[in-house]
């Protein structure tokens, strides 16, 4: 069966939201980190608001590894709405979030990642079919934003990676404990 990992960048103090707010260093160790999870991801699931400005983004991006693989994936939107702007392999998701995500894991396939949509996150992780969180967490408090895992019912997880890279961002990987 495939997995569903969720992979977000967070403040310290578990912002989400605009990360490229309190993200100012990028490095080697990171990239590297990002490479190894979507190496497996052959799905991404987006909620519409990231689609919608991603889908502005990064067809145009030359930022790798994650622009070759964000455009040529296939990519499910989570939208009441069709979509307005086209972009490469990406659909609305026709009816509920959880069981379409529980459909999808059934078939076969690489990872399907949940990247930068924290409502589809929240949304996976209380309905209890998110296998890993892969977190990269900046050295920096945020002080306001949405925070990822706000109003969650409790979760146990376990560790299963963990390092500091260069510029002092924790890397961290966890499997969900069921």
């Amino acid at each position: 069966m495939r997995k569903i990992v969720v992979y977000e960048l967070l403040s310290l103090d578990g912002v989400a939201e605009d990360p490229d707010a309190f993200f100012a260093d990028w490095d080697d160790a990171m990239e590297a980190n990002l490479a190894v999870v979507i190496a497996s991801q052959d799905t991404v699931i987006l909620g519409r608001h990231s689609y919608d400005e991603w889908a502005e983004f990064w067809p145009d991006s030359t930022v790798e590894p994650f622009a070759t693989f964000i455009n040529t994936v296939t990519k499910y939107v989570v939208s009441s709405r069709p979509l307005d702007r086209g972009w490469t392999n990406a659909s609305a998701i026709d009816g509920d979030l959880v069981e379409f995500v529980r459909d999808l894991k059934s078939r076969p396939g690489g990872d399907i990642g949940v990247h930068a949509s924290i409502s589809v996150a929240l949304t996976l992780l209380a309905a209890g079919i998110v296998d890993e969180l892969r977190l990269v967490i900046a050295p920096v408090i945020a002080g306001g934003g949405r925070r990822l895992l706000e109003g969650l019912p409790s979760i146990r997880f376990q560790c299963i990676r963990s390092s500091v890279s260069p510029t002092g961002h924790l890397l961290v990987d966890y499997r969900v404990l069921r």
